[in-house]
Order: structure tokens, then sequence, then C-alpha cells
């Protein structure tokens, strides 16, 4: 990209900085402790939120149908027949002239249709309640954050609060997450497995996907597509905090985060791992291996959607103003 506009650097408040620095450094060590770290839930098989649950009850209902249906008939008869037709057994009767037989007919052909009428049944229905795109019900409004996927990193805005982050994606535990996404270079695969179910982002397109935390924890989060020689390392924790550590993490950003001008997004857009680019931006870089970033405009992510569309490079309209919004 040929950007070369740069906004004005603006110093942040001493007095919020002076009362807020002992906040902010509790809460950067909790997001890098080992312990931390440990206890990240992986998998939907322990859900964390109600879209991980729902796909945990989905994935039981379907085993149960094919353990009955399916695994339970063939092990019975394949005991059954193993006992019944046994070398020297006496009930057995030689039927070299038998071709045909209704109850054998009937049941080989009841299995299968009672199996798909049931998945069919189960899938019509879970395809409307897990839909990515439906809004979760909640007496709040969601937080608004927009995806792109890089080689091999992705980047998070948060377009109301005019920032965004590289590493970690943070939450507010009990409030609603909508989230649109995209990929700046090939299709990929995002995926918090404990909080929701897999989406793809891809280059010149928007998807969406709606989450929520129960409560506070840290969450794996990865990219499960094949994209490259940095494609193991493209995973990142979600962390989900209370909606007061939370607004410490946006202050924490907006004081001790690095303009997000035409040099950072170029270094973004170059192949490389969120450690990589930690040593291309030093100033963004952060104790817990993260980027924060500042002064993101709020129609950046749809330029950027448009600029991979039509194969062009951004604008540099595209960085020029610095975007305000609460936390």
């Amino acid at each position: 990209m040929n950007l070369s506009w740069r906004p004005e650097p603006t110093r942040a408040n001493p007095v919020r900085r002076r009362h807020g620095r002992a906040g902010y450094a509790a809460l950067l060590a909790l997001l890098a402790a080992p312990g931390a770290r440990a206890a990240e839930h992986l998998s939907f098989l322990n859900p964390q939120g109600p879209i991980a649950a729902a796909a945990r009850d989905h994935f039981i209902v379907v085993t149960a149908i094919l353990l009955i249906f399916v695994a339970a008939p063939v092990f019975i008869g394949t005991i059954f027949f193993i006992w019944r037709y046994r070398y020297g057994a006496t009930k057995s009767r030689y039927a070299p002239k038998w071709m045909f037989s209704k109850p054998i007919e009937y049941f080989t052909w009841a299995g299968p249709i009672v199996i798909v009428i049931f998945l069919s049944v189960v899938v019509w229905r879970s395809a409307i309640a897990l839909d990515p795109y439906a809004p979760i019900p909640s007496s709040q409004p969601p937080l608004r954050v927009q995806v792109i996927g890089y080689d091999w990193k992705w980047l998070f805005i948060y377009p109301e609060q005019g920032i965004a982050s590289v590493g970690t994606l943070a939450l507010p535990a009990g409030r609603p997450v909508s989230m649109e996404l995209t990929s700046a270079t090939v299709m990929q695969s995002f995926f918090i497995p404990a909080l929701a179910s897999q989406i793809y982002a891809m280059g010149g397109m928007v998807t969406r996907l709606n989450l929520m935390a129960n409560q506070p924890g840290r969450f794996l989060g990865e990219n499960t597509m094949y994209s490259g020689n940095g494609f193991h390392a493209q995973k990142f924790p979600a962390v989900a905090m209370t909606p007061a550590d939370f607004d410490a993490w946006v202050g924490q950003v907006r004081d001790s985060g690095s303009a997000l001008d035409a040099a950072a997004l170029a270094a973004i857009a170059r192949p490389g791992t969120t450690a990589q680019l930690g040593a291309a931006l030093p100033k963004a870089a952060q104790a817990d291996g993260s980027l924060y970033l500042t002064h993101v405009k709020p129609t950046l992510f749809q330029d950027i959607v448009l600029a991979v569309m039509h194969a062009s490079t951004l604008a540099p309209s595209a960085l020029s103003a610095p975007a305000t919004g609460s936390r």
C-alpha cells in the first residue's frame, strides 16, 4: 500500500494517565500471567457462553442419535450373527435357494429413513438456533468489533472506541458482541471454540458472528484454515473482563497505544506473526505480546473491504481522521 499520510500525534491526558497507571498495570499483569494462560478454555465441550452451550447440546443430541440408530444395531447385530451362525449351531438353517425376506428388507430400509428424518429435524432446528448472524437477546447493546485477517495475525477494531488490537481480543463479560469479519489476504477461518461457532473471513466480503461470554475468563481463538508458513502461530487469547476492567483496558489502549497510521498499517499487512509485528512496531507492543493501536477511523474496516474487493490501494483519507467515542 502506498500510504504516506501520518496523523498528528496527540498527548494523552496526564491526569487520567497518573490516576489510571496502577489499574492499567494490574490489568496488564493479569493478561500476561502464565497462570491465566494455563487456564485458557479450549473447547465447546466446556462452554463459556450461550452459543457454545447450544453447540455442545447439538453435538450431544446428534451423537446420541448416531449411537442409538447406527452404532448400537451394528454392535448388537454383529454379536447376534456371530452367535446365531457359529460353527456347530443346531438352530442354524441351511437355505441355499433363499432370495428375499420382507422383515430383513423393512429393517434394512427403516434404519436409514429414521436416521435421515431425525437428523434433518435436528439440523434444521439447530441451523436456526445457531445462526451466527442472529443477535443474542440481551438488555445491553452489543459491543461492535471488526475483525480483519492478515498473514498471520488478526486485527481487532473497536470502531465505537476508536482503538484496535493485534494479538488480544478483549470482551466485556455478560454483554453480547457483534462481529464483522473480513480478510485482507486469503480466506481464513475464525474460531473461538469455547464461545462461538467457526465462521469464514473472506477478502472483499463481510461475514458476521455474534457471541457472548457468561463470565470473565480466557479463551483460545485461532485460524483453523491453513494459510501459509505462519499459520500455526495465528492464535490469540479472547479475554472476557468485567465491565469495569474492560473500560480500564480501553483506557490503557488509548494511553499506551500507537497511532494506526500508514506505516503501522503497512507493517500489519506484511506477512508475519504477531511477535514479528511487535518487533516492527515497538511503540505499540505490550508486555503480554499484543499490540495496541489508537486513532482508528470508524470507516477503516469498510475501506479495507472495498480496497481488497477492487484490488486497489487504500486511499490516505482512510486514515485521516482520529476516531472518538465512548468506551
